[in-house]
C-alpha cells in the first residue's frame, strides 16, 4: 500500500514537474520572438476609447498603424486623421491584410475615452480597425519618445507637435514614418501591403 501510495505521489510529482517545464519554454519563446526594438516590450497601460484598458503587447500579431494627435486640435490633427482615413481605405483596396489602426492622444488629462469615443463617431472612424487610446502622462512621453514624436503644451488647450504616422509590424518592430501633412501615401500603403504578407 505505500509502495502504491509513493509512486502515486512520484507520478503526480513528475507530471507537475513536466508542465512547469512546459510553461517555462513557452514563456522564453514568447520572449525571444520579441524584437529588442518591439513596443511590446514598452510597461505602459491604456485605456481604450470603449473604456477598456489594454498594452500595446495586448495588440501582437497584426500591423500597426499609429499616429498622436489631440481631439482639441483644429489645425494638423484634422489632416493627420484625414490622412489616417485614407490610408485605411486606400490599404484595404489594395488588397492588404487589415491592420490597427491606432490614434494616441497628447492630451490625456482632456482626453478621456468617453471623449475619444466621440471624437471617433464624428470622424466616422467606428470599425473593428480603429482604436483610440488614452495613457499616462509619463506613458505617453515614453512613446512619443519611441516615435520621435515631439510634442509642447503651449497653452491650456493646445500643443506644438510632430505630425509623424508610423507602421510597425506584427512583432511591433517600427517599418515606417512619414512625417508631414497632405503628402501622398503610396509608399505608406505599400509598406503596409508588404508587411501584411498580401
Amino acid at each position: 500500500m505505500k509502495n502504491l501510495m509513493l509512486i502515486c505521489w512520484l507520478a503526480a510529482l513528475l507530471s507537475a514537474c513536466s508542465n512547469n517545464s512546459a510553461s517555462e519554454e513557452r514563456s522564453i519563446e514568447d520572449q525571444e520572438e520579441l524584437h529588442a526594438m518591439s513596443i511590446y516590450h514598452l510597461p505602459s497601460d491604456w485605456k481604450t476609447h470603449e473604456g477598456e484598458q489594454i498594452a500595446f503587447s495586448d495588440l501582437k500579431g497584426q500591423p500597426l498603424v499609429v499616429v498622436m494627435i489631440y481631439t482639441a486640435c483644429k489645425t494638423a490633427c484634422p489632416r493627420l486623421v484625414a490622412d489616417m482615413r485614407q490610408i485605411e481605405e486606400k490599404s484595404a483596396l489594395a488588397g492588404a491584410r487589415q491592420p490597427r489602426y491606432i490614434l494616441v492622444s497628447i492630451d490625456p488629462l482632456n482626453d478621456t475615452p468617453e471623449r475619444l469615443k466621440q471624437f471617433a463617431n464624428a470622424n466616422q472612424m467606428e470599425g473593428d480597425q480603429w482604436l483610440f487610446l488614452q495613457g499616462t502622462t509619463a506613458g505617453v512621453r515614453e512613446f512619443a519618445n519611441v516615435l520621435a514624436v515631439k510634442y509642447k503644451r503651449i497653452d491650456p488647450i493646445d500643443f506644438s507637435h510632430s505630425n509623424i504616422i508610423s507602421v510597425f509590424d506584427q512583432k511591433g518592430v517600427l517599418q515606417y514614418q512619414k512625417e508631414g501633412l497632405g503628402m501622398e501615401n503610396d509608399e505608406i500603403i505599400s509598406k503596409i501591403v508588404e508587411i501584411s504578407g498580401t
